[in-house]
């Protein structure tokens, strides 16, 4: 799945919405490379995007990324430039422990459970797992996540955009946390100046799952953000 494809899909879950609620315009929240998809949507789409929240989303192509971009595992050691699609296939297996590595690294402190609720943790992983219906069949159980999105990510940092914010005609939010792994503070930035009207919040110690995070490690600023761009007094009445 790319970013076309992800881009047919929010369309026709946007259709559904309009066509049970009656309204013309739907709000989108989009978390890292939810959120460039979202993006993408939003500006093929304008006029069905009321408000559009983007947190911990790449966007910047002019700077370096250790983990996603040149010189990474992304890159295809015989094509400098391009991903590497022979290493990645079209999925991975991502087992129960994978996704909780780097979210156990970006946590400042040694129990993790004081900065992040362990049931949280769980459900997390269940409704991965949850995902793929192959999941038990594999020891240890594991759900295959398709690498389009590490395509994508790793053609926005290496300077080839598939969207401009500057095409985004709605009100939008962009949140990114200070631990974030995944996006740069140039990518938020570069988002919140290109996108017309656009705002930039910034939650200095909260990691790239904050939305999962205690209160008091980021969710609550989180939260606060959210509801307050997106609440009812933010957004105009749509017309009949």
């Amino acid at each position: 799945m790319r970013t076309d494809d992800a881009v047919a899909d929010i369309a026709a879950a946007v259709d559904g919405i309009r066509r049970w609620s009656g309204d013309s315009r739907v709000s989108i929240v989009g978390w890292a490379t939810g959120g460039h998809w979202a993006g993408a949507f939003a500006t093929k789409y304008p006029m069905m995007v009321e408000r559009l929240v983007l947190y911990n989303t790449l966007y910047d192509g002019t700077g370096q990324h250790e983990a996603l971009g040149r010189g990474s595992p992304l890159e295809d050691p015989h094509r400098p430039g391009e991903f590497n699609a022979s290493a990645f296939g079209g999925y991975r297996f991502n087992t129960r422990a994978s996704l909780f590595q780097a979210w156990n690294n970006s946590i400042p402190i040694a129990e993790k459970n004081s900065w992040r609720d362990e049931r949280v943790a769980q459900a997390y992983g269940d409704a991965a797992l949850a995902s793929d219906a192959t999941s038990a069949s594999r020891e240890p159980p594991s759900f295959r996540s398709p690498s389009g999105a590490l395509a994508d990510s790793f053609d926005v940092v290496t300077g080839k955009r598939q969207w401009t914010a500057s095409a985004l005609g709605m009100p939008v939010l962009v949140i990114r946390s200070g631990r974030d792994f995944w996006s740069r503070a140039q990518d938020a930035e570069a988002l919140a100046n290109e996108a017309p009207e656009a705002e930039l919040v910034t939650i200095p110690d909260a990691t790239h799952f904050v939305h999962l995070d205690r209160d008091h490690a980021g969710r609550a600023a989180f939260l606060s953000a959210l509801t307050r761009f997106l609440g009812p007094s933010a957004i105009s009445p749509q017309a009949d």
